[in-house]
């Protein structure tokens, strides 16, 4: 996609790679702070109201007034004073901000086009949403995402993960250039609208390399009939990719409408805040409350329950017992669902029962070799069993499904690093701004150490700290799945030269 670059004073935004860079060196600025200040620097010298800026940093998200007081303040000590004095962002009593400064924009950057595989390979684009209620946006979005799902089941195709897909909605990129960038060859497009119980979809199939429209469609049923439509759309665009229907096993379907919907709501919520953490669990609960044969929404709850924990200081006994107990469920539910077998497999691998934990990854795989999430997962397991190279193959064939991950891929990718003494690799990884959103500092602050940059490698433990105060090596080492006592100890000597408590 293309991407803005600017500068202004010694320093260099990227919009479109999420960084910011004083003198060629990194900043360390949180996704929010990136996406309010490309909003300001974007307008330079034009008031940027407080709405316009909140929508930007928290799109679809009812937040406070003050957070944004607070995001602006820590940007203004990041970026410091202009060299003539004053602020580089000016408040505007009662209205907004406004970024003051010569700013001077660079030409856009875009990403090097990737191979495309050896099958029929595709990328389900975000639904555009036609109703004339801005809520029913979610609705077009489980629609895309529940499509994936449904291609991505299918063993010979190639489907990007929904992530990267939605790093292109309501952007107006080329067709040619998507597919590109995502390394697919078709492309599927199209629009929703729910209204009065009825749903219309419109369908359309791309190949992005001839431009030939392979197959469209237009459905207009009853809303009980949407999954239904979803299950004709997967089997029309497999027949004219493959030449071939293909019988994918039955997937478990809602019953209930309101359930759905609190699922694709809760399902965006799922790599963010603590806050907002607590707010998908309510959204789960109630969907597990509505439709309790929802298998989706058991999966969710648990990885839920387990996030929480994990945002809280790591996980307790009753989230873990109550995560694996929803996690079994959804998998009783719905045994042909990959997402259920693999959130079962990773559980069971932090309860050490390692044979289980193998064979329900197994299963997953063989369900959806194009589940991302899954390779991912399985990396991070991998590699505590002290099979890194294997562990660096799956997180790499992960980035190949999922060009535009969510920010916990790269802290896997740069643990494998780590794992391999690829310090360097480690701390280049770490350094990017997805990572910040996680609890990845750790082994940023452990690569450096290995590195000799000890210095650096305590500043980055202290950081760590202020979020994980309660983090010890003794528990950390106690808890995490390790199979492999070599792998373990790196780790455990990394920690200590970067100061983190024993």
């Amino acid at each position: 996609m293309q991407a803005s670059r600017f500068v202004f004073g010694p320093f260099m935004l990227d919009c479109g790679a999420g960084t910011l860079l004083r003198d060629d060196v990194p900043v360390a600025v949180g996704y929010r702070g990136i996406k309010l200040l490309t909003a300001l620097v974007g307008r330079s010298d034009e008031i940027v109201s407080k709405a316009e800026l909140m929508d930007a940093a928290w799109p679809g998200r009812a937040v406070e007034e003050g957070n944004l007081t607070v995001q602006i303040a820590q940007l203004r000590k990041l970026l410091g004073q202009p060299a003539g004095g004053g602020a580089w962002i000016a408040t505007v009593p009662r209205i907004g901000y406004r970024f003051t400064g010569p700013v001077e924009q660079l030409g856009g950057t875009r990403r090097k086009a990737l191979p495309l595989p050896g099958k029929p390979s595709i990328a389900v684009l975000p639904f555009v949403n036609l109703s004339n209620d801005p809520e029913q946006g979610c609705f077009a979005d489980g629609l895309t995402e529940d499509l994936t799902t449904d291609l991505s089941r299918v063993s010979g195709l190639f489907v990007i993960a929904r992530n990267s897909s939605f790093a292109y909605k309501g952007r107006g990129a080329d067709m040619f250039e998507i597919a590109g960038e995502l390394g697919v060859r078709y492309l599927l497009q199209g629009s929703a609208r729910r209204d009065a119980g009825r749903v219309r979809i419109n369908a359309q199939l791309v190949d992005a390399v001839s431009g030939d429209h392979l197959w469209a469609e237009r459905f207009d049923r009853s809303l009980e009939d949407v999954f239904a439509v979803q299950d004709e759309v997967a089997r029309r665009i497999v027949e004219a990719l493959l030449g071939r229907l293909h019988a994918s096993p039955p997937r478990n379907r809602p019953k209930n409408i309101e359930a759905y919907d609190l699922c694709v709501r809760a399902r965006r919520l799922m790599d963010d805040s603590p806050h907002a953490a607590r707010e998908a669990h309510l959204m789960l609960t109630r969907a597990v409350s509505l439709d309790p044969q929802y298998a989706e929404a058991h999966r969710w709850l648990a990885i839920n329950h387990w996030m929480g924990a994990v945002h809280s200081g790591g996980p307790t006994e009753p989230d873990r017992s109550a995560a694996l107990e929803l996690a079994h469920k959804a998998v009783a539910l719905d045994p042909n669902d990959a997402g259920c077998r693999w959130v079962l497999a990773y559980l069971l691998a932090y309860e050490r029962r390692f044979a289980e934990a193998d064979a329900q990854f197994a299963n997953a795989v063989e369900l959806d070799p194009n589940e991302a999430d899954t390779w991912a997962a399985l990396s991070d397991i991998t590699v505590l069993a002290g099979r890194v190279d294997e562990g660096l193959e799956h997180i790499r064939r992960a980035f190949l499904l999922n060009p535009f991950p969510a920010s916990w891929y790269y802290m896997v990718l740069g643990q494998a690093q780590y794992a391999a003494g690829e310090y360097e690799a480690a701390v280049e990884t770490l350094r990017r701004d997805e990572t910040y959103r996680t609890s990845s500092r750790r082994f940023l602050a452990a690569a450096l150490a290995q590195l000799g940059r000890l210095d650096q490698a305590r500043t980055e433990a202290e950081l760590f700290l202020v979020g994980n105060p309660d983090f010890t090596i003794r528990h950390w080492a106690a808890t995490e799945p390790f199979r492999d006592a070599a792998t373990l100890e790196r780790f455990i000597d990394g920690f200590r030269k970067a100061g983190l408590p024993e």
